[in-house]
């Protein structure tokens, strides 16, 4: 295991390291670990005495062994405690600065070529912008990545890419962590902010600047705010020509404003990779813009913000990303990455881009189509294991015809050779039907905990259901109940009589069947008749009810749907006799009785 990994509890103070002795440091804070190839920090963590990002925990590399540094591919931790200053100890209390790192001779930084699309364990991420909710797309892309590292033992990273300050809110990052818990979509580590990264980002652009892979720009903001400056030609192929500006070659445009800091991409030839869902893709270096790493700093700072590309390929080299599994709305951006990772001296992960949720008019899926937050499908009552299996078939396929999948079966299953090239439709009857077939097919104990969170919502819940006796009816109540159930509301609403005795008789019911003038004399005489019975069971209240309609001259229908509408208020309902049987002997007889008051006001 490696030192700093979650299983250690908590990080070393920092006024221990600053003030002991090297010789206590060295027995308090050294160890020494031999390192495979493929968990080497990558170049851009090589920089002599660059400070390390402040988090805890990660199994980044450079989290691994506190304020250690290398020499010939092992950790030594008292080497880089003699290095460490006081300058990388002051961080906020939340987080630490690790150690400040150094290579020694001919260390290589790199990290190891990934072999195939499915090693084992991987190491994966979630990267979610709290600029909105949980999207059905975003989540569809966590569930993917879940069902990867679960299959493959492997460990998945929660990252928030806050940076920017403008548009996220607290509340935005609440709802898609409570989003992915619902979902059952679980992380092993953070989740880590990238607000509170922004110096290791600034660093790392710095030392693109230092090897000659960036460029200081000095181009007006509007320039590059928002994209580069590219001219199209006017054919049918549309190339698009980037326009490369004078800073690139050392002339400033405006050499008295503060310059923003971009990449010089490569004149000429091509950067290609390989995608597992798409095969090997390519672009023409001579149509990616000079992308910008870092914008031009405000008064009494040298740069600005650091832009998306460098933030998210400095994040996924520092936490060790091996596969970047998302959608394929970012292929576009995949190219500029790896440039960057070349760059820095560490390989690409292996990149699957998965395909787009389209809504039924095959238009992009937006707010227009109905829900999109995960939440919202929470609130309207769907199971989140229903919500899983209708995700997971969006964009993937498990090899046969099967649709319905407990997650056990995703999990067993999922690979990134069933995942899809073509753009997948969210079917709001399709997710209904899954819902319904999970309500129907769940093993009563593993529903039985969602029904009671719904009526604990509603304030129908009773604790004497809970347990023994009690907890025997629930069951089968809820199992009488389910297979006209759609949504787990329905069980406070539609089904409230079974739950509560303050129940309403709906007027359609009434009209239809109460018309008949010999309905009240009808539920009164059953009332008795059923009051006087020694055992209560279907067949007992079955015989009971259609004596009475044979001594009444009319069709045992008749009594039979007038006796529905008189218990449980409503037309529609399970059997009438199994219905019977769960309410008791004297909550039926008691509501019979009570439905009198209806004909009278009447």
């Amino acid at each position: 295991m490696l030192l700093g990994s979650p299983a250690q509890s908590k990080p070393p103070r920092a006024n221990d390291i600053l003030t002991a002795p090297h010789a206590n440091m060295a027995r308090k804070h050294a160890w020494r670990h031999t390192l495979p190839e493929q968990t080497y920090v990558p170049g851009i963590m090589g920089y002599r005495f660059l400070p390390v990002q402040p988090y805890w925990g990660t199994g980044g590399q450079r989290d691994s062994v506190p304020f250690g540094g290398y020499r010939n591919g092992t950790i030594c931790g008292a080497h880089g405690a003699q290095r460490a200053s006081a300058h990388a100890f002051a961080a906020c209390r939340l987080f630490r600065y690790t150690e400040c790192l150094e290579f020694y001779g001919e260390l290589s930084p790199l990290m190891a070529e990934q072999p195939n699309s499915t090693p084992n364990q991987p190491r994966v991420r979630f990267a979610p912008s709290p600029t909105g909710y949980l999207h059905v797309g975003g989540a569809r892309t966590a569930l993917f990545n879940w069902l990867f590292t679960r299959r493959y033992r492997g460990t998945m990273i929660l990252r928030i890419e806050d940076t920017d300050a403008e548009r996220n809110k607290p509340e935005l990052v609440n709802g898609i962590l409570e989003g992915l818990k619902w979902l059952g979509v679980d992380w092993d580590e953070g989740p880590f902010y990238q607000s509170q990264r922004t110096q290791l980002y600034k660093d790392s652009a710095k030392k693109l600047l230092t090897n000659g892979t960036a460029f200081l720009c000095y181009c007006p903001p509007e320039k590059y705010v928002g994209g580069d400056h590219a001219e199209t030609d006017s054919g049918p192929a549309q190339v698009r020509r980037v326009v490369r500006c004078s800073c690139r070659d050392g002339k400033p445009s405006s050499p008295d404003t503060k310059p923003a800091l971009r990449f010089k991409v490569p004149m000429g030839g091509k950067t290609q990779f390989f995608d597992a869902v798409f095969g090997e893709r390519e672009f023409s270096n001579d149509e990616i813009e000079d992308f910008v790493l870092l914008r031009s700093g405000k008064e009494g700072e040298d740069f600005g913000q650091a832009m998306y590309q460098m933030s998210v390929v400095v994040d996924d080299v520092d936490m060790r990303i091996t596969h970047v599994i998302r959608g394929a709305d970012h292929i576009s951006n995949t190219p500029k990455q790896v440039l960057l990772y070349k760059a820095l001296g560490a390989a690409p992960p292996v990149f699957a881009h998965v395909p787009l949720i389209l809504g039924a008019d095959k238009s992009r899926l937006s707010k227009r189509h109905g829900a999109t937050d995960v939440n919202m499908y929470r609130t309207e009552g769907f199971l989140p294991e229903a919500f899983r299996n209708f995700l997971a078939l969006l964009g993937w396929a498990p090899g046969g015809d099967e649709q319905f999948l407990r997650t056990s079966e995703l999990l067993e299953k999922f690979s990134l050779d069933g995942v899809s090239h073509t753009n997948a439709v969210f079917d709001r009857p399709k997710l209904e039907w899954f819902n319904t077939q999970f309500l129907q097919k769940l093993p009563i104990e593993e529903l039985l905990p969602e029904v009671e969170a719904e009526l604990k919502r509603s304030g129908l819940w009773k604790e004497e259901w809970a347990s023994s006796a009690g907890h025997e009816w629930f069951s089968k109540t809820v199992d009488l109940l389910r297979p006209r159930v759609r949504l787990l509301p329905d069980f406070s609403s539609w089904s409230r009589a079974f739950f509560a005795d303050d129940f309403s008789y709906e007027q359609a019911a009434k009209d239809k069947f109460w018309k008949d003038p010999k309905v009240p004399d009808l539920l009164s005489k059953t009332a008795d008749a059923l009051a006087t019975l020694p055992e209560w069971n279907h067949d007992a209240c079955d015989q009971a009810s259609r004596a009475v309609a044979e001594a009444g001259g009319v069709k045992a229908g008749l009594l039979i749907n007038a006796i529905r509408v008189a218990i449980v208020g409503q037309a529609v309902a399970p059997p009438l006799f199994d219905t019977m049987v769960v309410l008791g002997q004297e909550r039926v007889v008691r509501r019979l009785r009570a439905s009198l008051k209806e004909f009278s006001a009447t």
